[in-house]
């Protein structure tokens, strides 16, 4: 009998370490407008070719080409280069003010600007997203969304919306589609699926979105919410962030590695898209189209987004550990700000003076909330709500054992 060779567990790595840069070859990249388009009522299992190439608009001279290109007005792409800049400036100015201790924790969403923003644009009023913690874009892109009302969220003050009983950065806001934030990785998965068949069942026209991070797909709750979406064609979008990094854990851990995250959706019987995130024309695209094919009852759309997270996962980490601190210039989906504004000036309705001024503006305006929102007081000092509030907004009429409780405590 031939002897076998001892068995040996493989374990994922990422390509690149603290000393070394990532060698991207495995994100199996396309040439812009080389994908195809397919119709809106196409059949899951005909996306197969979808989910393991990359949908891709702009390239890199600037020029929108092949048939994902959206037939927008430049004024929707100035709105929408306004607010990815806003988003990036915003998150700068916050992760001065976690530093000056201002705000317990920040969490950015640098380099990732254009898939949010975008997606925002390109949903409805009266759609509902259940964000994870990178996706203040959602929120960012809106008009109608207060700085001032996000950052009292951020700096947990007497004038925060959700009085203090959330994490920074965990928003909510039902008046602007965006649930409130989980902390807990993935929940927030299947209870857009439940939202989605609830907007059905009720014979609305709303659709839903969720949002989930590369890492989370490891979580039993996003095979759970492929389920329900393929079994019930749920009216809802399925966005899977691969930046590339859960934490300090590379993608491959949760099984980006042989495959990619858009091929399990086609595995659960779900139309599948991987898309350049850091192309907002493409974004923009996929989006649109994953939204009309769930408005028009054709069932879920699952979304790989590939991006890269330039920051650190959150204010709490050191991502010198485990990856080179220039790791994010060699990515080669580039800066999705400098994409859609080279993409602009190409086509004449951008210049480099526009974007000085816009820079300009949007520093005043995120400065200008940022002062009003101190006025009601920052972690630092001391003005926040009351521990009163914890027995709140819980019961309609308070217990018994909650009244005795908040007596004991004097408030």
């Amino acid at each position: 009998m031939t002897p076998r060779e001892p068995l040996r567990l493989h374990v994922p790595e990422p390509t690149g370490r603290p000393g070394r840069h990532t060698d991207f070859s495995y994100l199996r990249l396309s040439a812009a407008g080389e994908v195809k388009r397919p119709p809106l009522d196409v059949a899951p299992a005909d996306t197969a070719a979808l989910a393991y190439s990359l949908v891709r608009v702009l390239d890199d001279e600037g020029r929108a080409l092949g048939p994902w290109a959206p037939q927008v007005d430049a004024a929707l792409l100035q709105r929408g280069l306004r607010a990815m800049m806003k988003t990036r400036i915003f998150d700068a100015r916050m992760l001065i003010a976690q530093r000056q201790k201002k705000m317990s924790f920040y969490m950015q969403c640098l380099g990732e600007e254009a898939i949010a923003t975008a997606h925002a644009l390109a949903l409805q009023s009266g759609d509902m997203c259940f964000p994870t913690y990178r996706q203040q874009g959602l929120l960012l892109a809106r008009d109608d969304v207060s700085l001032v009302e996000m950052i009292c969220q951020l700096l947990s003050n007497e004038h925060d919306p959700i009085k203090g009983r959330q994490l920074p950065v965990m928003y909510s806001m039902k008046r602007a589609g965006f649930f409130t934030i989980s902390g807990n990785l993935a929940t927030q998965f299947i209870q857009a699926v439940g939202w989605g068949m609830a907007s059905a069942i009720k014979g609305d026209t709303k659709i839903a979105s969720g949002w989930i991070g590369d890492g989370a797909t490891a979580e039993a709750d996003f095979h759970t919410a492929l389920t329900f979406a393929h079994v019930y064609r749920a009216p809802v979008i399925l966005n899977v962030v691969n930046n590339q990094w859960a934490i300090s854990t590379f993608q491959a851990i949760a099984g980006g590695e042989a495959t990619t995250f858009a091929a399990r959706g086609v595995g659960c019987g779900i139309a599948s898209l991987r898309v350049d995130g850091n192309d907002f024309l493409a974004v923009y695209a996929a989006s649109q189209w994953a939204a009309e094919r769930a408005r028009s009852n054709l069932g879920p759309t699952l979304i790989e987004w590939v991006t890269y997270r330039a920051g650190p996962h959150s204010t709490s980490d050191d991502p010198s550990k485990y990856r080179p601190a220039d790791d994010w210039q060699h990515f080669p989906l580039g800066d999705p700000i400098a994409r859609l504004k080279a993409h602009l000036i190409a086509i004449g309705a951008w210049s480099e003076q526009q974007h000085v001024d816009a820079q300009k503006e949007l520093e005043a305006q995120v400065s200008a909330a940022q002062k009003e929102a101190e006025r009601y007081g920052t972690l630092a000092d001391g003005h926040t709500f009351s521990a009163a509030t914890m027995f709140e907004d819980v019961y309609k009429d308070m217990p018994e054992h909650l009244r005795r409780q908040r007596q004991e405590l004097g408030v």
